[in-house]
């Protein structure tokens, strides 16, 4: 099955922005959602956002005005791009599949950490 990567995390100062990558191993124009979640110490994992092809984003209340999704097949990846970092957006950030709509969310890759600090 198609695998996932995640890649761009790191540590950033309150404020600031970073994007991360999602990257697809295959194809992923059949799939039909992608998301971005993220867990932190603690606490359990939550969704950030979703795009549903072709390209529909979804953010849950508490995540919208901050954070950006989009997904470029071309690229065979999708983007979450973050302004305005707080501390508590510190966790591991994950992206999963959904290949169906209604479908189970299938994957969980290796995530990439994301520390807001000063």
């Amino acid at each position: 099955q198609v695998q996932l990567v995640e890649s761009g995390g790191g540590l950033v100062c309150p404020g600031g922005s970073l994007r991360l990558t999602c990257k697809a191993s295959g194809n992923i124009d059949s799939i039909w959602a992608i998301g971005w979640y993220r867990q932190a110490p603690g606490k359990q994992r939550e969704l950030v956002a979703s795009v549903a092809r072709p390209n529909n984003p979804y953010y849950p209340n508490a995540m919208k005005g901050r954070f950006t999704i989009s997904r470029d097949n071309s690229e065979n990846s999708v983007y979450l791009q973050m302004s305005r970092l707080r501390p508590e957006d510190t966790a591991v950030y994950y992206c999963n599949k959904q290949n169906q709509p209604r479908g189970p969310w299938d994957y969980w890759g290796q995530g990439t950490q994301v520390t807001v600090s000063s």
